[in-house]
């Protein structure tokens, strides 16, 4: 039996001195900034990417952490689909993986998107706090991570009330957040400790 030590990450975001010209570049993907117009690392601007754990340990790749960061760009900031549904459906994943950083960090996302603090409480539980597409969204999650693909059911009942794009978007945010749980369990990513703790599995 493996015996990993879960406290101590195994990856670490990079420091000051280790950004140069790609790692700039990189975030400047998600920025939408070339890479000598992204704040510099240890500046205390806003965007300072010490204030990113994501961002420091994804760019220890800065060819992968590029395209990326382009990708969740769109994800967070110009998909079809509604915060509400996306945030749903990443608490479900970030529950489902087990991944605590996933969870934290989505958590306040969501509660900023306009998700109350009792549904995420109910999310923890299972699906039957919710009704009408939060609880479709919540099961298209639930499928996807299970069997890796929608039930006819399921694609049926999504395509009455969002249309094509966001159903294409849905399918993605929750591979898209899957992958991502895997690396930050990998690289066994701490919460940070202002993080809504992870539920128990239900």
């Amino acid at each position: 039996m493996v015996n990993d030590e879960r406290s101590v990450p195994r990856l670490e975001p990079l420091t000051a001195p280790e950004w140069g010209d790609e790692e700039y570049a990189a975030f400047g993907a998600m920025l939408g900034l070339p890479g000598d117009r992204v704040p510099r690392a240890g500046s205390g601007h806003r965007y300072d990417p010490l204030n990113f754990t994501v961002v420091g340990l994804l760019a220890h790749h800065p060819e992968l952490a590029k395209a990326y960061f382009a990708f969740s760009a769109y994800q967070l900031q110009r998909s079809s689909l509604p915060v509400r549904w996306r945030e749903l459906a990443i608490l479900r994943v970030a529950h489902r993986r087990r991944s605590p950083y996933e969870w934290g960090q989505h958590v306040k996302i969501a509660l900023e998107g306009g998700i109350t603090a009792s549904e995420i409480e109910a999310l923890g539980r299972g699906n039957e706090g919710f009704d009408g597409v939060d609880r479709l969204v919540l099961e298209a999650a639930d499928e996807l991570l299970t069997d890796g693909r929608l039930s006819d059911g399921t694609w049926a009942g999504l395509n009455v009330d969002l249309d094509t794009h966001q159903v294409t978007d849905l399918i993605f945010v929750v591979g898209a957040y899957a992958m991502l749980a895997m690396a930050f369990e990998t690289w066994q990513v701490q919460p940070d400790p202002w993080m809504s703790p992870l539920p128990d599995a239900s």
